[in-house]
């Protein structure tokens, strides 16, 4: 079988985390500052905040950008669930703004159309989360100018992302947020089996991220309130909080691992320019990379042109599993997900969305994949696709 995404671990990686497993700590050690260092540094950010996952890390973005109930956060559908949900479990409303038919990121023209919207009716966002959708940088520039005139904060999940550039700098910078997030999961472009990390370059966010990774105490004692003298007061939880850190063990592996981003990144792009050489004449639509963007190409989506084809989304992604190549979709509408459908939202919402959904595969990418899996992957795609149903 070939999986969509696969992590590429060597022995380098396994002696750091080695090392660490013989060390004194094994989490709250030295290991996770280093690693939080190493990867402000590559983005260029003042601050980094490292959680056990990204979805730890868009809680508490939203959390310390001051996100409550009653206040509203918009976000892309085409996304993974946290990228809303985030939102929820800080008691506030979600709502969607519909995706760019070319990058599949939030579309800056809807997002317009809809602040105007929303302005009149006196119910703007609070915070907005434009998600770099397979590692293509969103059009931030515009976004953080609308930011500006209509006053909401931004999150950019960065999940996908870590690895590429918008306009020639460093994803993760925060040149047009508030806050970047990036993700550490096995598939995504370096692992730490599980865990994220929150960039800014704003001192008080980042302070107040690291109280509510580790259950809102502190020890410092500027930040404590004043108890009797003869009392004996270390630490104090002075927010709540939650068990969101990272281990030392995860953060090695992730240090390891940052000696080789710039080369996984490398690799994907040659495996992308593979794939739009060999399906440029097949029907199918091929990935459009912005010339603003350097994508990490996390994931190397597909449209199928349905009226060129004998079969349909459904039968084509189960004819490509069954031939042992394990094609998967990201993503399926967010409202769409029967939790979401329960706040009444429906099917159509977002138009460019739901078209998305009808024809996108995501093929195998990922450094350790063979020019002969490539091979085969596309002598599939050609032979499923033109085979009549019986």
């Amino acid at each position: 079988m070939i999986p969509y995404g696969r992590q590429n671990i060597n022995q380098a990686d396994i002696d750091a985390v080695v090392e660490v497993l013989r060390s004194d700590f094994l989490t709250q050690g030295p290991v996770v500052q280093e690693f939080e260092k190493v990867v402000a540094v590559y983005c260029h950010a003042n601050h980094a905040v490292a959680v056990n996952s990204a979805t730890s890390a868009l809680h508490i973005a939203c959390l310390a950008l001051g996100v409550s109930k009653g206040d509203l956060v918009w976000t892309s559908p085409i996304t993974f669930v946290a990228s809303a949900n985030c939102a929820l479990y800080c008691g506030a409303q979600v709502d969607f703004v519909d995706i760019d038919p070319h990058t599949y990121n939030l579309s800056v023209a809807r997002l317009k159309e809809q602040l105007v919207q929303a302005e009149m009716a006196g119910r703007l966002p609070k915070v907005v989360i434009p998600v770099h959708l397979c590692g293509q940088p969103c059009d931030m520039e515009g976004i953080h100018a609308l930011s500006q005139q209509y006053g909401f904060k931004i999150i950019e999940d960065a999940s996908h992302a870590i690895g590429g550039r918008y306009k020639g700098e460093p994803i993760g910078n925060c040149r047009y947020s508030d806050i970047t997030v990036f993700s550490f999961h096995p598939v995504k472009i370096i692992t730490t089996g599980e865990g994220g990390m929150a960039l800014t370059n704003d001192e008080q966010l980042a302070k107040h991220m690291r109280l509510l990774r580790s259950h809102g105490i502190t020890n410092d004692a500027l930040d404590m309130q004043p108890r009797p003298p003869e009392e004996l007061w270390n630490y104090q939880q002075i927010d709540l909080g939650f068990n969101y850190r990272m281990t030392d063990i995860h953060a090695a592996l992730g240090l390891s691992q940052m000696q080789r981003l710039d080369e996984f990144v490398v690799r994907r792009h040659v495996l992308a320019k593979r794939y739009n050489e060999a399906l440029s004449s097949l029907p199918f639509v091929t990935p459009w990379q912005h010339p603003d963007s350097y994508s990490s190409y996390h994931f190397y989506v597909i449209r199928l042109k349905l009226d060129e084809i004998n079969k349909t989304h459904r039968e084509t992604y189960a004819a490509l599993q069954a031939a042992g190549i394990m094609v998967n979709l990201h993503y399926i509408p967010v409202y769409r997900q029967p939790y979401y459908e329960q706040m009444g939202f429906r099917e159509s919402y977002c138009p460019q969305a739901e078209q998305y959904f009808s024809e996108a595969l995501s093929l195998p990418l990922y450094p350790l994949l063979s020019g002969e899996q490539i091979d085969y992957i596309i002598d599939s795609l050609e032979s499923i696709l033109f085979t009549k149903q019986s």
